[in-house]
C-alpha cells in the first residue's frame, strides 16, 4: 500500500480508519472538525450527512487538511469518504441494483492501494411494513455487492451505519429490542451472512468479550444509563484481517453538547 501526497504518516506506518455517524454535518460541523483535529483519522466514513450535494462542506474539510467524496441527500441520508493528505478516487455511488435509487446509502472509492465502501443502511422501522421491505432488498444487494468485492481479491474495507445488531453481545437489554428491525433475526442473518463470505468483524475482533457500543439514543436517558447498541461496524476482507492492530470507540463524543447519537467507531492497520 502506498503514500502517494504525504498520507499516512502515523507512527509506525500505522493507518487510521473511522467510521462516524455525523447526524446532520453542517449542525454539527464543529463537533466533526474538533474531533478531527483531536484524533487526526487518515481516513473516515460518514454517514446522515442530511444535506443535499451543493451544501456538502467541502472547503471546510479541505482547510482542515480532508479531501473528500460524497453522495448528498436533502433533509435525510447521505454519505460520505474523508481523506486526509490526497484524493479519495471516486469509484462508485449507489449500490448496483439499489432498490431505491433516491436514497444516498452507499459510496465507493479508492484510497492509496484500499477499496473503501461507506454506507448507511435503512432502519427499516416499524417492522412489518414498506421500510422494512425495503431494508431486506436493500441487505441483499448490499450482500451481493460484498461477495463481488471479495472475488476482486483487493483489500477491502466496509465501513458504516448497517443498522444491525449482530447479537445480544452488542445491545445493553436484548429483550427490549426483540421485535426491533434492528435486531430481528432476518438481519441478525444477514450480517452473519456477510461474516460467511470471509468479512472480518474488526471491533469484535479486537473486544470479544466486552460489550463494545456505538449509539445511544436521544430518549430515555440512554447516554447517561449507557443503554447503548452497536450499530455502527467495520469489516475487513480476508487479507487485511492480519494487518489489524486495534480498534475502539470515542465514546466520550457522544457526550458533548448537541452531539450526534452514534459516537466515532475506528480501527488502526498496520500498513507496513
Amino acid at each position: 500500500m502506498s503514500r502517494k501526497g504525504g498520507c499516512f504518516d502515523r507512527e509506525g506506518g500505522a493507518l487510521k480508519i473511522a467510521t462516524y455517524n455525523i447526524n446532520g454535518i453542517n449542525g454539527r460541523l464543529k463537533t466533526l472538525l474538533s474531533w478531527l483535529s483531536e484524533t487526526n483519522p487518515d481516513i473516515v466514513c460518514l454517514q446522515e450527512l442530511k444535506a443535499p450535494q451543493a451544501k456538502f462542506p467541502e472547503k471546510q474539510l479541505a482547510e482542515a487538511g480532508y479531501a473528500s467524496v460524497w453522495h448528498g441527500q436533502s433533509r435525510w441520508n447521505g454519505v460520505a469518504i474523508l481523506l486526509r493528505g490526497s484524493e479519495p478516487v471516486l469509484t462508485r455511488r449507489g449500490l448496483p441494483r439499489d432498490p431505491d435509487r433516491s436514497q444516498s446509502r452507499y459510496i465507493e472509492a479508492a484510497v492509496n492501494g484500499l477499496l473503501l465502501g461507506c454506507l448507511y443502511a435503512p432502519n427499516g422501522n416499524p417492522a412489518p411494513g414498506p421500510k422494512w421491505d425495503y431494508k431486506l432488498a436493500w441487505l441483499k444487494q448490499f450482500t451481493a455487492h460484498a461477495k463481488h468485492l471479495l472475488s476482486l481479491d483487493v483489500p477491502v474495507i466496509l465501513a458504516g451505519d448497517y443498522n444491525i445488531i449482530p447479537t445480544e453481545h452488542d445491545v445493553y437489554n436484548s429483550d427490549r429490542w426483540l421485535d426491533d428491525a434492528l435486531f430481528l433475526p432476518q438481519v441478525r442473518r444477514a450480517y452473519a451472512s456477510l461474516l460467511k463470505q470471509g468479512w472480518h468483524d474488526a471491533i469484535a475482533t479486537i473486544h470479544p468479550d466486552m460489550p463494545v457500543y456505538t449509539f445511544w439514543d436521544y430518549l430515555r436517558h440512554a447516554w447517561e444509563r449507557n443503554a447503548g447498541l452497536r450499530l455502527d461496524h467495520l469489516l475487513l476482507s480476508p487479507n487485511l484481517a492480519s494487518r489489524l492492530k486495534d480498534a475502539g470507540v470515542d465514546r466520550n463524543m457522544r457526550g458533548r453538547p448537541k452531539a450526534s447519537d452514534h459516537a466515532p467507531a475506528w480501527i488502526v492497520l498496520d500498513i507496513e
